[in-house]
């Protein structure tokens, strides 16, 4: 019998070592960000045009800490600021505004604040037309149940709302989604579009790494961990000087590779892209770890590069 568990041992250790990369990302809890980028992404669909802004963290003076937006959808005259509410089981909102979520299996009501806006309407500055700032909340997983939704705020998306959602004619826009995001729509001028577009491209925002099976986590780059010859490697990756970074790997037959090669680009406040010869280039083994502080959290997690395909850094 020990003879049996013995080799099953050898046998899965020889498994993680040549075809897996070793990291196990599936306990991460990454299913929040990754619904943010899920619903960016047909909300980017459902608005031709819209530019929609990811993982904003607003200063707060009264507070001291920044104020988390999920996202914010720019379209034609209008701007949305949208918090996106991955919550499963029985929702319900108390008179106070704040919401209550009670699982099915673990029958414990878990209360959640209510999603405040006003502090982004500050940030932003701008004298906009009436009508122009609104605020959305989508609920976006499909496990939802929501109480009397009918007496939700107007505000609120159900699931079943989201998913019947339809992509906006050209011409003329569609009955639902006029009555979801474009109450009181008025005229913008392209000076007011293009001084929107400005603040929120360069408004402080989480960090994002993006990992394999498409997820993302969202927070703040902390360090790297490794050999001391992979940290050298990496030193010139600090937020001042470096924006983005895409981890390659090559694999034959399945095994996973002993080194990666780390291509970073130096951050340029003059443009937004990126040319091919601003790439720089790094080559570290794949055990080499991210350190990364979960958003709104106190957690700080390891993610091995060889479970990343990039990383991107807020300025």
């Amino acid at each position: 019998m020990w003879f049996e568990i013995i080799c099953g041992l050898v046998i899965y250790s020889l498994y993680k070592l040549f075809f897996s990369d070793g990291d196990d990302v599936l306990d991460v809890e990454t299913s929040d960000s990754t619904a943010l980028f899920a619903v960016a992404d047909r909300l980017s669909k459902l608005y031709d045009g819209a530019k929609v802004y990811v993982g904003l963290r607003i200063p707060d003076a009264d507070t001291s800490s920044p104020q988390p937006i999920d996202l914010v959808l720019l379209n034609k005259g209008e701007a949305v600021v949208i918090a996106v509410k991955n919550l499963s089981g029985f929702i319900s909102v108390k008179p106070d505004g704040s919401w209550v979520s009670e699982s099915l299996s673990k029958h414990k009501a878990d209360h959640h604040p209510d999603p405040g806006f006003w502090k982004l309407r500050a940030y932003i500055g701008l004298d906009l037309p009436q009508g122009y700032f609104s605020c959305k909340v989508i609920l976006s997983n499909p496990t939802v149940c929501t109480i009397q939704s009918s007496s939700f705020p107007s505000e609120i998306i159900t699931y079943d709302q989201w998913v019947q959602m339809k992509p906006e004619p050209k011409s003329m826009l569609s009955g639902w989604m006029k009555g979801a995001f474009r109450g009181g729509k008025k005229e913008m001028q392209e000076s007011i579009h293009q001084k929107l577009d400005f603040i929120l491209s360069t408004a402080p925002m989480w960090d994002r790494l993006e990992l394999k099976g498409n997820k993302y986590v969202l927070g703040e780059f902390m360090e790297f961990k490794g050999k001391q010859e992979d940290v050298q490697a990496l030193r010139h990756i600090k937020r001042s000087k470096i924006s983005r970074l895409v981890v390659q790997k090559t694999s034959m037959l399945g095994f996973a590779p002993s080194r990666l090669q780390v291509l970073y680009a130096r951050r340029d406040y003059r443009s937004e892209g990126t040319s091919t010869s601003d790439w720089k280039e790094a080559s570290v083994r794949s055990s080499t770890e991210v350190v990364f502080q979960l958003d709104n959290s106190s957690k700080v997690r390891k993610f091995k590069l060889s479970s990343i395909s990039s990383m991107s850094q807020s300025a």
